[in-house]
Order: structure tokens, then C-alpha cells, then sequence
């Protein structure tokens, strides 16, 4: 390798021990990567620690990494492309932040590339998955490189009707982890992909295929954009889609599914900072669904009840809202459980709130409330 290049390799793909270009990586019971002729060298010197960590080797095992053999081998076929004033604009210790640019490029080619089979494109995610993770100053060149929308584009970019086989699904979970670990340092606009008419339809397919992570990797998708003005238009039209609407209550009423009920639930609270929406998710039976989980909620470790009443109060400005609590044969009664609970106080401002609203407005939940009362002996 010219020295040019050698200068310019990837710290990610520079063996710890020898610093030089990986030849054949392999990972050690510590999780640490190294050449294997350089750690059967230390090996066979009598050491028995991992020379990163100093951590006693209990296994001395070594497992072939082919992740990084795969990337290594994409980013020499591309010239070992390597850009040295990438990071010129931020202020950083280069002993600390290692530039990664040619990594970067390596899994952007990997992921836009026709010709990468499926395989390597899930390697490429593993690698991208463990980079987002990092702190926003250590993913900066992914942020700045365009993978958020890349990473979107390459979940909603798909064919509707297409084999929903086991790898593609895991492609598309590995992705949207990708995508949700850049969020947070990242503008909403790409989101707005959602309103073409055949992402959209995909996004719904994947509410009814996916796997619990799938689906609350998409309730947390509809939280940005609930948040955020960039996508203002796009959570009207998610507020006025009765199939998407239909999916996330329905969430409501699985509670065995802690992971899709918790951010399915979250979901619903952004959707309603939008008042157009509110009309239309008691129309689907919303305010069902959260009095049902009050009723339940001391079995519930999550403690959700507050949240769940927090919202119901807000639905209460609406008259459609009000007739459901009170057509619910447990209506009422949910909010006086809530004023009442003995484990915490959470949520009782928002239940005497929405008893308030109900008894002024209505006899028969004035006289619920009575009842109620008279039994608990207050």
C-alpha cells in the first residue's frame, strides 16, 4: 500500500496492536478486534489478557469478523478514499475522534449500491448501527453525510407487495434503529418522504407485518413528527388516515405488548398536540381504549394511567369525547379510580379536571360520581 494511503486508513480498520491495515480481523471474549497474526503473537508470548482492556482472557477463542473483512475489502476496491480535512469545521481531538470518512463512504456505497446483495447490506447496517451510537461528535460524518434520509429512504423506498421475508424485515428494523440513534441531531424534513402516497402505504404495511421493534421504531417516528413544524403537514394527513389511525388504537388494546403499547401510547399524546386530529381518534374508539387501561393499570409495572388520563382530559374539549366516556359503562367511574389511587397522586389534577367537565355537563355522570362516592364511604 502506497504510504499516501497507509497514512489514511480508517482508525476502525487499524489493528491495535501492529496499527496497520486489518488482514484478516478477529474478535476476541472482550469484544476486541485484532489482526491475527498480531494477537497469536501476544498470545504465544505467554500473555493472557486482552491488550486494550487488560481483561483476563477466559475464553481464548478468537471468531473471524467478517463485517469488518467485508468493509475493509469495499472501501480498498475504492481507491482507500480518504479525505483528511473532513473535520476542519468542528473542533475536535483528533487522538480522540478518529476521522471516519472513509468507513462513511464505504457503508453509503454499500447501502445505495443495486448490486449489493442483502447480506452484505445488513453487515453494512451492524457497522452503521454500532457508529450511531456514538456521541453526536463521533456520528457527526454520518449525520453530515446524509444517512438519516438515506437510512429512511431505505425503509419506505420499497416495493409494496413485496416477500416480507425474515431478512428483509431485520433490514428494515436495523435501518429504522439506524435512523431513530441520528434523530436527535438531525432536521425532520426528510420525513416529509411520508407524504408520497406509496411510502405511506408502506408505512402502513409494516404496522401490520413488522416485528414489536418495527412498529415502535414507527410510533417513535410519529413522535418527531408530531414535534416538530418541518413536519406539521405530514402529522395532519397521518391525523386524518383512517388506516393508520385504525393500527395505533389498536395498540391500546394490546397491553401484552409492552414495548408497541408504551410508544404506541406516546404516539397518540404527540398526534393530539394537533386539535384537527383529536375529532378523529375518538372517532376510532380512542377514548375506549384508554379508559379500558386505566381500569387495568395497578397490574400495569409501566404505570402508563397517568399519561392515559393526561390525554383524556385533553380529548374532553370535544363533545364526541365526552358522549364516549359517558356510553363506556366504566366512563366515569375510571376518572374517580384515578382521583382516588393510593400508590401516587399522578394524574388526579387531570381526572378532577374531566370529572369537572363531565358532571357540569352531564346529570347521569354527576350521579356516577355520587354513587361512587357513597361506596368508598367519602
Amino acid at each position: 500500500m502506497k504510504e499516501g494511503a497507509k497514512m489514511g486508513i480508517p482508525d476502525l480498520f487499524r489493528c491495535p496492536i501492529s496499527l496497520d491495515l486489518f488482514k484478516d480481523p478477529v474478535t476476541l471474549c472482550t469484544g476486541q478486534t485484532y489482526d491475527r497474526s498480531s494477537i497469536e503473537k501476544w498470545l504465544a508470548a505467554g500473555n493472557l489478557t486482552c491488550p486494550v482492556t487488560m481483561q483476563k482472557l477466559h475464553d481464548p477463542s478468537m471468531v473471524p469478523n467478517h463485517t469488518l473483512r467485508h468493509l475493509i475489502d469495499q472501501w480498498l476496491q475504492m481507491g482507500c478514499q480518504f479525505n483528511p480535512n473532513y473535520y476542519q469545521t468542528i473542533d475536535r481531538d483528533p487522538n480522540l475522534d478518529p476521522d471516519p470518512t472513509g468507513v462513511a463512504l464505504v457503508l453509503k456505497h454499500n447501502l445505495e449500491s443495486h448490486e449489493s446483495p442483502l447480506g452484505n447490506k445488513l453487515q453494512t447496517l451492524e457497522t452503521i448501527q454500532v457508529l450511531s451510537q456514538e456521541l453526536p461528535l463521533r456520528n457527526f460524518c454520518l449525520i453530515q453525510m446524509g444517512f438519516f434520509p438515506l437510512l429512511l429512504e431505505q425503509v419506505f423506498g420499497q416495493v409494496q407487495g413485496q416477500q416480507h421475508s425474515q431478512d428483509n424485515l431485520k433490514f428494515v428494523e436495523k435501518a429504522l434503529v439506524c435512523a431513530l440513534n441520528l434523530l436527535p441531531y438531525c432536521n425532520m424534513g426528510p420525513l416529509n418522504m411520508l407524504k408520497d402516497v406509496s411510502k405511506l402505504d408502506y408505512f402502513l404495511v409494516l404496522f401490520d407485518h413488522g416485528t414489536t421493534t418495527i412498529k415502535t421504531s414507527l410510533c417513535k417516528l410519529v413522535e418527531a413528527i408530531s414535534s416538530s413544524l418541518e413536519t406539521k403537514e405530514l402529522c395532519a394527513i397521518l391525523g386524518n388516515n383512517h388506516g393508520f389511525l385504525q393500527r395505533i388504537v389498536l395498540l391500546l388494546h394490546n397491553h401484552n405488548n409492552s414495548g408497541a403499547f408504551e410508544d404506541g401510547m406516546k404516539a397518540m399524546c404527540s398526534l393530539c398536540s394537533l386539535e384537527s386530529n383529536r375529532e378523529s381518534l375518538v372517532r376510532e374508539g380512542v377514548v375506549d381504549g384508554l379508559i379500558t387501561y386505566i381500569m387495568r393499570a395497578e397490574r400495569d409495572e409501566r404505570n402508563l394511567a397517568p399519561k392515559a388520563m393526561a390525554m383524556l382530559d385533553l380529548l374532553l374539549g370535544l363533545e364526541s369525547a365526552k358522549q364516549a366516556v359517558n356510553d363506556h359503562p366504566s366512563g366515569v367511574n375510571a376518572m374517580v379510580k384515578m382521583v382516588f389511587r393510593v400508590s401516587d397522586h399522578d394524574g388526579s389534577e387531570s381526572a378532577i379536571n374531566s370529572l369537572m367537565i363531565m358532571c357540569s355537563d352531564s346529570v347521569q355522570s354527576a350521579y356516577i360520581l355520587w354513587k361512587e362516592q357513597f361506596v368508598l364511604g367519602f
